[in-house]
């Protein structure tokens, strides 16, 4: 069955379509898939949906990348559509991505702010505080450890690109990076913030359960 063939689940009307059974999924090949879904909901052939995976390890690089930002790894490097800078994808991590018709396509920075809601509620069922900090998007811990990391783009009234939470991954590859351009933070996981094993599958009830409404309310 190919990727874009994956059943939808979920009991929302906003469509779910998760890969993370799948396990890792190669980033070009899902960009393609999310450029797929894309056209199809801004064409109206698709409703709203929500993709979910897990990537092999990759790091992507928004448009405000800069030639010094980049690492000097043999972890493939790709360049993307979204806004801000590089971070890394990869086993452990969810990425979501929100394929939305907007009801209002201007208000980019309110979006962002409803998804960081939606995890920021997610993270208290797990008994993690998350919050924001003034001036940057995703969520963090106490201020200082970024959790969450959000950047998106919007064509034709449609949103790409979405959020990325560290459930159980490696953090060693955020040292070869200044993480989305920050050098005065660090990056974090559920998993280290409460010492013990939480994996992607652990998040998925609370994406339908604190996100996807969110989502929902936006379309």
């Amino acid at each position: 069955m190919s990727l874009v063939q994956a059943p939808a689940v979920g009991i929302s009307s906003l469509p779910l379509l998760s890969l993370l059974e799948r396990g890792p999924q190669e980033y070009h090949q899902a960009l393609e898939l999310q450029r797929l879904i894309h056209g199809e909901v801004a064409n109206g052939l698709r409703p709203s949906t929500l993709l979910l995976m897990e990537h092999q390890p990759v790091f992507t690089a928004g448009k405000r990348t800069e030639l010094t930002d980049r690492p000097f790894s043999s972890t493939p490097v790709v360049d993307v559509d979204r806004g801000g800078k590089i971070t890394w994808h990869g086993p452990g991590q969810l990425v979501g991505y929100p394929i939305l018709r907007l009801r209002n396509p201007q208000e980019l920075v309110g979006y962002v702010r409803e998804i960081e809601q939606g995890i920021i509620d997610l993270l208290a069922d797990f008994g993690v505080r998350g919050g924001r900090v003034d001036g940057r998007s995703g969520v963090w811990i106490e201020g200082e450890r970024k959790i969450a990391a959000i950047g998106i783009r919007v064509a034709q009234g449609v949103t790409m690109h979405g959020f990325a939470i560290n459930a159980n991954c490696s953090l060693s590859p955020f040292e070869e990076i200044v993480p989305c351009g920050i050098r005065d933070a660090t990056v974090t996981s559920i998993s280290k913030e409460l010492s013990r094993d939480v994996s992607v599958m652990d998040l998925l009830p609370l994406i339908e359960a604190k996100v996807v409404p969110i989502l929902e309310g936006l379309t």
